[in-house]
C-alpha cells in the first residue's frame, strides 16, 4: 500500500513510519517540523519507498500533491500542547480541527477513502465511570485540546457518512517510549539534570494515569486496519493498569539515581484541564487479537534509557 502519514517526523509518526518501511509500504511522510525532528526520519530517508512532503496542513496545496495515490492516511499531525492550550486558544481548533478539515478534503478531492486517526482519551473529560468505555457519555470537556480533537472526530465520522470513508478513531491514554519529546518523562527528567536535589511537582502526585508504550500503540493501530470492519471504528488504546504520578516519579528517580525532595503545588489536578484519573477501558481493542508487551513501568524506563542517549532532543525542542 501506498500510506500517508501526517506528524510523520514527531514521536509516533516517526516509529509508525519506520514499521510501516519495514512492513513493505511504499510511505509519503508530511511534516511542517514545527515539532517533529529530522534526525527521526534518518532511517526512513534511507529508503527508496519513503517520499517526504514538507508542508502545513492549513495550506492544502502541498497536501493534495501528497494525497495522489494514496490507500490509507495516518493523521497523527497535532498540537499537543494541553497543559498551555488557554495562553493560544486558536492553536488547538486550527492545528487540530481545521487541519484535519484539510486533511478530509484532501482525501475526498484525491478519492482516499480510508483514514486512521489520533484522538484522545481526554475527550471523555472527567468521566463516572472506570474503566471508561467507548460508549460512555460525553461530559462537559475541560481542555480546548479535548474539544478540538472531539470535534475532529465529528467531522471524520460525517465525512465516513457522506462520502463512503472507513475511519479509525484511536483515543490514546498518553504514549511513551523511544523518541519522546513532550510530557511528564520529559519535564522530570530535564528537571532532574538541572536541580537532582528536588522536583517541582504540578498538583499533589496522586493523580492517576495509564501510559502505553509507543511500539503497542503502533500494534493495536495496525491490527485494528487489518481486522476491523465496520465504516466508523472507535477504539480505545490503552493499558489494564495505571500508575499515580507519583510512581513514575520514583522510576525516573531510580533510573537516574537521585532522590530528590518532591515540592508539590498542590490541588488534585495538575493545571486547568488535567483529568485527576485516566483509565480507558480497551476491551473492543482486545477484542481484535491485541494486547500491550510492555507495562507502564517498564513503558517509563524505555523513555528514560532514550533520554539518556538522546539529551540532544531537549535543545532542539527549546
Amino acid at each position: 500500500m501506498r500510506i500517508l502519514v501526517t506528524g510523520a517526523a514527531g514521536f509516533i509518526g516517526s516509529n509508525l513510519v519506520d514499521r510501516l518501511l519495514g512492513d513493505g509500504h511504499e510511505v509519503v511522510g508530511f511534516d511542517n517540523f514545527s515539532t517533529g525532528q529530522e534526525r527521526f526520519l534518518e532511517s526512513a530517508g534511507r529508503s527508496s519507498r519513503f517520499h517526504l512532503e514538507r508542508g502545513d496542513l492549513l495550506h492544502p496545496t502541498s497536501l493534495s500533491v501528497a494525497m495522489r495515490g494514496v490507500d490509507l492516511v495516518f493523521h497523527l499531525a497535532a498540537n499537543a500542547d494541553v497543559r498551555f492550550g488557554l495562553e493560544h486558544p486558536r492553536k488547538d481548533l486550527e492545528q487540530n480541527t481545521i487541519a484535519t478539515a484539510n486533511v478530509l478534503e484532501a482525501m475526498r478531492e484525491a478519492g482516499v477513502r480510508r483514514i486512521c486517526f489520533s484522538s484522545t482519551g481526554s475527550v471523555y473529560g472527567e468521566p463516572e465511570v472506570f474503566p471508561t468505555p467507548e460508549t460512555a457519555p460525553f461530559p462537559v470537556q475541560t481542555s480546548l485540546y479535548a474539544a478540538s480533537k472531539l470535534a475532529a472526530e465529528g467531522m471524520i465520522a460525517a465525512y465516513a457518512e457522506g462520502y463512503s470513508m472507513q475511519v479509525f478513531l484511536f483515543r490514546f491514554v498518553s504514549i511513551l517510549g523511544e523518541r519522546y519529546t513532550h510530557g511528564h518523562v520529559f519535564d522530570f527528567y530535564r528537571q532532574l539534570k538541572a536541580h537532582p536535589q528536588y522536583l517541582e511537582v504540578l498538583g499533589n502526585g496522586h493523580q492517576r494515569k495509564s501510559y502505553l508504550y509507543v511500539q503497542d500503540c503502533i500494534d493495536a493501530m495496525l491490527t485494528a486496519v487489518a481486522n476491523a470492519g465496520a465504516k466508523v471504528n472507535v477504539l480505545n488504546l490503552g493499558q489494564s493498569e495505571y500508575c499515580e504520578v507519583n510512581d513514575s516519579i520514583g522510576w525516573i528517580s531510580a533510573c537516574l539515581g537521585v532522590q530528590p525532595e518532591l515540592r508539590y503545588a498542590g490541588g488534585e489536578r495538575g493545571w486547568v484541564g488535567d483529568s485527576p484519573f485516566i483509565f480507558l477501558d480497551c476491551s473492543r481493542m482486545r477484542a481484535l487479537g491485541w494486547t500491550p508487551r510492555m507495562s507502564i513501568r517498564e513503558g517509563v524506563e524505555r523513555t528514560v534509557a532514550f533520554l539518556q542517549s538522546s539529551e540532544w532532543v531537549f535543545a532542539a525542542r527549546s
